[in-house]
C-alpha cells in the first residue's frame, strides 16, 4: 500500500522494486518521528528530539565500500583508493536484496543534493529505518511539496541494514556492504545501522560527477561575511578537526558544515542539514548547536542520557566517542537561506596534529596549499571509524580520501585552477596538540583558533609579522593580538626542545614518503614545494 506525497508515475514498483509491504512516500518529520517510535526504533527526547543508537556500527565502514567496474567508469575511478565489485556481484547483490525486502514496510524521500539548481541532482532515498529517513530528509534539502508532483530521481540509495551481503557470492569484503553503480544509478547499503553511510554515499556520487563540470567538489564547512557572500570562506578537514564548530561563526553567515561544491558562479551547499559531534559540546562555546539538541526532530545518534528525564549526557563516551546530532540547517540562527556563496576568499585547512609539532596557523602559497590538500594530513579521531579509539595520524588526500572516487590531482588540479583565477588565500590551522604530542601535550585552545581565524578572515592577518618555519617553509605569524606568543611557535611550547625536534623530523618524513606517490602527477613549483 503507498501513503504519503509521490509523482504518481515514479513509484518503487515502476522502477522495478515489487512485493513490498507498506511503502511511506515523503513523509514529512511528525509522521516519521511517530513512526519511528511506534516501531522502537528510539525513544522521544526533550523538545522533541529523537534518540537513537546504532547498534555495533557507530562509524563509517570505509573499508566495505565498493564501486562497480563498469566500462564507463573503469578509467576514471581511483581503483587504489576505491575497491571493485564486479557486475555481476552487484547484480546478485541486487537481487538478493531486493528479495529480502519483500513484505517489509520502506520509507522514501525524495530529496535534492546542491542548493546550486544549476548543478543539483534528484536524489531518491528508500530506507528500512524510519528514522534513517528522518535523518537523511535533514541532511539532504527538502523539494517544495508541489515539486515532489513530477519528482523523477537520478539515482536511487537504498538502505537495508537487516539485510546481510554474501562476500563469495557478492564480491565484497563481509556481510557490511555499500556499493555504488553509476550505470544503474543506484547505491546499496547493507548491514549497518550507522545514518552517515547515506549522506556518505550522496557525497561520494557529486564527487565522480561534478568534476566533469569543471565544479570542485570539497568537503569542507563554509560561510561568509553578514551581508557580503562575495567575503567567503571554506574551512577543509576531516571528521573531528572543527569544520562545524569553527564554521559556526555567529558574527558570519553559516553556508552548511561539510560537503560543498565550487563553481564557477561560487560556492554552493550540498545539504540541508548539519552533522555535528556531540562528545563534551559545550553551551558556552557553541550555544547554537548545542541548543539543536533539544529541538523537534534533531537525531540524537549514540548518546547516554537518563531513561528518566531523558537528558543527555554529553560525556559519557561508552557507547562511542563518535556520537552525533543531525539537525536542519535553518535551526541555525544565522545559516543562509539560499545555502549559497561566493568564491572563496580565505581557504582554511584544518589537520587535527597529534604530534605537537605543526603551528596553530600558517599562511600557504598556491603550491604550498596544492601539496598541503594531496597531503590531507591529520589525525584520526576517536569514533569516526570502527576500531578508532585513541587519536591516529593519518594522511586522508583532499582532506576526505573515503569518499573520492577520482585520481587525487583531479581535485587537487581544480583546486589550484580556481585559487589562481579567484584569488583566494591559503591557511594552514592545526585544531590538534601543542606543548607535546598526544598524551603529553593538550588540545590546541579553541578561543585561540577562533582569534587566530577571525584575524586571518578580517584580513588583519595580511599585515602581521610572519617568520618562515624550519621544517615545511611556509609562513607564520609572529605575534597575533589575543593569542599568546609563545602558541605560534609550537617548539617554545614543549619543555623537551630536542623532543620536538625528533617528531618534527619525524613528522616530515612521513609528509616526504607519502608525497612520492604524487610526484609523477604535479608540476615543478609543487614539487619545490614538497621539498621544502
Amino acid at each position: 500500500m503507498t501513503f504519503g506525497r509521490v509523482n504518481p508515475q515514479f513509484r518503487l514498483e515502476d522502477q522495478g522494486i515489487e512485493g513490498l509491504g507498506n511503502v511511506y512516500y515523503n513523509f514529512m518529520e511528525p509522521a516519521l518521528v511517530e513512526t519511528a517510535l511506534k516501531n522502537g526504533e528510539g525513544t522521544l527526547g526533550n523538545g522533541g528530539a529523537f534518540l537513537t543508537t546504532t547498534g555495533k556500527f557507530t562509524g563509517r565502514s570505509p573499508k566495505d565500500k565498493f564501486v562497480v567496474q563498469t566500462e564507463s567508469v573503469k578509467d576514471s575511478i581511483w581503483w587504489e583508493n576505491n575497491a571493485p565489485m564486479t557486475p555481476e556481484g552487484f547484480h546478485a547483490l541486487y537481487d538478493d536484496m531486493i528479495a529480502h525486502m519483500k513484505g517489509k514496510d520502506y520509507h522514501v524521500q525524495d530529496l535534492v543534493g546542491g542548493a546550486d539548481p544549476a548543478h543539483s541532482i534528484n536524489v531518491r532515498m528508500v530506507t528500512e529505518l524510519a528514522w534513517h529517513g528522518l535523518f537523511i530528509r535533514t541532511m539532504l534539502r527538502r523539494p517544495d511539496r508541489e515539486d515532489l508532483d513530477d519528482f523523477t530521481a537520478d539515482f536511487t540509495v537504498i538502505n537495508c541494514p537487516s539485510f546481510k551481503a554474501d562476500p563469495k557470492k557478492h564480491g565484497c569484503r563481509s556481510e557490511t556492504v555499500i556499493a555504488l553503480n553509476f550505470d544503474r544509478k543506484v547505491i546499496l547499503i547493507g548491514g549497518t545501522e550507522y545514518a552517515g553511510e547515506n549522506k556518505k554515499s550522496v557525497f561520494t556520487l557529486l564527487n565522480y560527477l561534478l568534476p566533469e563540470k569543471g565544479i570542485m567538489p570539497m568537503h569542507c564547512s563554509a560561510n561568509h561575511a553578514k551581508g557580503n557572500p562575495v567575503d567567503t570562506a571554506v574551512f577543509f578537514g576531516l571528521s573531528g578537526t572543527g569544520k562545524t564548530t569553527l564554521s559556526a561563526d555567529p558574527k558570519r553567515v553559516l553556508i552548511g558544515d561539510d560537503e560543498h561544491g565550487w563553481s564557477d558562479r561560487g560556492t554552493f551547499n550540498f545539504e540541508g542539514g548539519c552533522y555535528a559531534k556531540t562528545i563534551n559540546l559545550n553551551p558556552e562555546a557553541e550555544p547554537e548547536i548545542y541548543a539543536t539538541t533539544t529541538k523537534f526532530g534533531t537525531v540524537i545518534e549514540n548518546m547516554v542520557f537518563d531513561e528518566e528525564t531523558k537528558e543527555l549526557d554529553f560525556a559519557d563516551d561508552s557507547l562511542t566517542a563518535n556520537m552525533r546530532c543531525a539537525y536542519p540547517l535553518h535551526y541555525i540562527s544565522n545559516a543562509s537561506e539560499t545555502a549559497i556563496g561566493g568564491h572563496p576568499k580565505n581557504i582554511i585547512m584544518l589537520t587535527c596534529d597529534a604530534f605537537g609539532v605543526l603551528p596553530p596557523i600558517a599562511r600557504l602559497t598556491p603550491a604550498q596549499a596544492m601539496y598541503h590538500f594531496l597531503s590531507g594530513f591529520t589525525s584520526k579521531v576517536a569514533g569516526t571509524e570502527r576500531g578508532v579509539t585513541e587519536p591516529e595520524p593519518t594522511f586522508s588526500t583532499c582532506f576526505g580520501a573515503p569518499f573520492m572516487p577520482r585520481r587525487p590531482e583531479a581535485y587537487g588540479n581544480l583546486l589550484r585552477e580556481k585559487i589562481a583565477k579567484h584569488g583566494a588565500t591559503c591557511w594552514l590551522v592545526n585544531t590538534g596538540w601543542t606543548g607535546g604530542a598526544y598524551g603529553t601535550g593538550s588540545r590546541m585552545p579553541i578561543k585561540a583558533t577562533r582569534a587566530l581565524l577571525t584575524a586571518a578572515l578580517d584580513g588583519s592577518l595580511a599585515n602581521a609579522e610572519f617568520r618562515k618555519d624550519p621544517n615545511f617553509g611556509f609562513d607564520v605569524p609572529v605575534t597575533v593580538p589575543g593569542v599568546a606568543e609563545v602558541l605560534l611557535d609550537p617548539r617554545r611550547t614543549w619543555d623537551d626542545k630536542e623532543g620536538y625536534d625528533a617528531q618534527a623530523a619525524k613528522l616530515v618524513e612521513m609528509f616526504s614518503e607519502n608525497f612520492e606517490q604524487y610526484l609523477p602527477y604535479i608540476d615543478s613549483d609543487v614539487k619545490s614545494a614538497a621539498i621544502g
